[in-house]
């Protein structure tokens, strides 16, 4: 005997239709995002870079976006000479933050403190034996670019200047100077290697201006006098711009003239480095670092602007999930969602939300589920992944079964 079940074709058919109607189409999906406005694209409209800036390197940094303006070769590792003490100020601010040192501590000056200061052409002037305000050092490393003072900082902080250099790498990896080594804290040369970026330094002035506002107005001081010795800041543009605040600069015979700046204007904070500039003599070098930066700057204030368009962690839609015990899942940006555009077209761009169909779950939060676009005139300027923002489970094995035949049917019969 033959068994035959009969389905009945027409409730058979509606069904197929009505769950083919819910479900979502299987190709990606484009949807319209709200605009109040990886790979930095330049927007049309906003012209090139300075052509005739002559640095080897150089990097431009928006400081409240972190978005990179302009750059040439950013990732290029070179000697960073006295851009060291960046990095040597930031962990020495991050003790004195912590509570773990105060600006009046004194600190005994050693003979290795001491030797360093007469070995480059930077010192502070302190003795051998000498009682010293951690102020007072902070001041001679960062104004008069000291290697005495960067030395005797180190010794106090970590013990010896090998245990600071620890520290300042370990730091350098948590900020993501992910092409940054240092030797010790002073940026004479040496016979293990150092070297950084021009984008790694960005990273890093930023850092410190964000993390230490408190401290970082030392960096804008133009002289500072010790034991009868008044030496001037070497940052040309501390005379020549009053919107240039920082940083520090740089020179050895083998890394050429350095510079990182940073400079506020209207409630807009720039950071720039230029690297490896060479020159026939110490002030035409330093007369160059601080044309080439301020070139940098003056043309990322006149035809950049930038807009946030969208919170990072914040719902942008919920997208439909296949085989999962929830049939929709939260997505949104992992990071806040930052543009460059030309000022004044900032409420002319279009942004839409791009979601990978179909998704399938298992998903955890942070898996990529698709991107954000965004487009000025018709030219995609910026896209960032889309996440999920929450963990969608495996669902049962009806949903499964049921989810597997409708996407089936979907891939049978698109429509």
């Amino acid at each position: 005997m033959t068994l035959s079940v009969r389905i009945p074709f027409l409730p058979f058919l509606v069904a197929c239709l009505l769950a083919m109607l819910v479900l979502a189409p299987v190709h990606a999906q484009e949807q319209q995002l709200p605009v109040a406005g990886d790979g930095a694209i330049t927007p049309s409209g906003i012209p090139r870079p300075p052509s005739d800036v002559t640095a080897v390197s150089y990097a431009l940094m928006d400081f409240d976006s972190g978005l990179m303006l302009a750059s040439r070769e950013p990732q290029v590792e070179r000697e960073p000479a006295s851009l060291t003490k960046v990095m040597t100020a930031y962990v020495v601010f991050g003790e004195i933050t912590e509570g773990r040192m105060a600006l009046d501590d004194t600190v005994t000056v050693s003979e290795r403190a001491w030797r360093t200061g007469m070995t480059g052409a930077s010192r502070m002037f302190i003795e051998v034996g000498e009682e010293v305000a951690v102020e007072d050092l902070l001041r001679g490393m960062i104004v008069q670019s000291g290697n005495d003072a960067s030395t005797a900082l180190a010794e106090h902080v970590a013990g010896s200047e090998g245990a600071f250099v620890d520290m300042m790498n370990s730091q350098a990896r948590e900020l993501g100077m992910r092409q940054s080594y240092f030797a010790n804290p002073h940026g004479l040369p040496s016979e293990e290697s150092q070297y950084t970026t021009a984008q790694d330094m960005v990273l890093l002035a930023r850092a410190l201006i964000r993390d230490f506002p408190d401290l970082y107005g030392y960096y804008s001081e133009r002289s500072f006098e010790y034991n009868d010795i008044s030496q001037s800041n070497r940052n040309m543009l501390l005379w020549r711009d009053s919107g240039f605040d920082g940083l520090k600069t740089g020179w050895t015979s083998s890394a050429g003239y350095n510079l990182v700046s940073s400079a506020k204007r209207n409630d807009r904070r720039l950071v720039a480095a230029v690297m490896g500039i060479e020159a026939a003599d110490h002030q035409q070098g330093g007369t160059r670092r601080a044309n080439e930066s301020q070139a940098l700057v003056n043309w990322g204030m006149r035809f950049t602007a930038t807009r946030k368009l969208f919170e990072g962690a914040h719902e942008l839609g919920t997208p439909r999930v296949y085989r999962g015990a929830d049939t929709e899942v939260a997505v949104g940006l992992a990071e806040d969602f930052w543009v460059m555009v030309p000022p004044g077209r900032e409420d002319d761009l279009d942004a839409s939300m791009e979601v990978h169909q179909p998704l399938e779950a298992p998903l955890a939060a942070g898996d990529p589920v698709g991107e954000v676009v965004v487009r000025l005139d018709g030219e995609v300027i910026r896209t960032q992944p889309l996440v999920a923002l929450h963990t969608v489970e495996q669902g049962g094995l009806v949903r499964r079964l049921w989810d597997g035949a409708a996407l089936g049917i979907q891939a049978a019969w698109p429509f």
